[in-house]
């Protein structure tokens, strides 16, 4: 596994556009993400009769109607939470954007890693871990193949803050959420196939 240096046409890069388009991507990817599944009981809810606690007049105390009242401990939740999608639509061409701002970015800092190939002897953590430290990956980092390699995916499964993708399925929450992308020239090409786009 040998660092490489890798040349690419710089006018496809989106550095001028897509700062906004990032930040709603992430923001619907981390909706996305939500299970949604919080719920309480309304007053019509929660188990009790129709029943007046209490007469209307005459006791000293509040009128009451009902129990399952929000007022009371153990009534009903006046407009607590419902299970709900937190999914946000965005159009395809922001999606495509925002991609394409988020890895211009990262290129133009010069955090994406090239690496001939993945030549790991076994599926060990161990290897694939010293492989990182190599390439002076310190921080969290994306693995980014073309096409899953068994191998590899096996080698950095337990390791902490290292995500692994392939070129397509790459998004931007992934892009924005990890420091250092490491990727080999089959992957790249595709990366770059897909920013020319």
């Amino acid at each position: 596994m040998t660092k490489i240096e890798t040349a690419y046409d710089q006018a496809i890069l989106v550095t001028d556009k897509g700062a906004q388009a990032v930040k709603d991507a992430v923001v619907a990817t981390l909706n996305a993400l939500r299970a949604g599944t919080a719920s309480t009981k309304g007053k019509g809810e929660v188990a009790g009769s129709n029943k007046k606690p209490w007469k209307q007049k005459g006791t000293g105390n509040a009128r009451a109607g009902f129990r399952q009242s929000p007022v009371w401990r153990g009534g009903g939740v006046a407009h607590g939470p419902k299970p709900r999608s937190y999914e946000q639509k965005l159009n395809k061409k922001v999606w495509a954007l925002a991609f394409k701002r988020a890895l211009s970015d990262k290129l133009v800092a010069g955090e994406v890693i090239v690496v001939d190939k993945f030549d790991l002897e076994a599926p060990k953590t161990k290897l694939m871990a010293k492989a990182l430290k190599d390439l002076g990956v310190e921080r969290s980092a994306v693995i980014v193949q073309k096409d899953v390699d068994e191998t590899v995916l096996m080698a950095m499964s337990n390791l902490p803050r290292i995500d692994y993708t392939t070129a397509q399925a790459l998004d931007v929450y992934t892009l924005m959420a990890n420091r250092q992308i490491v990727c080999d020239q089959a992957g790249f090409d595709a990366l770059i196939e897909r920013l020319a786009k």
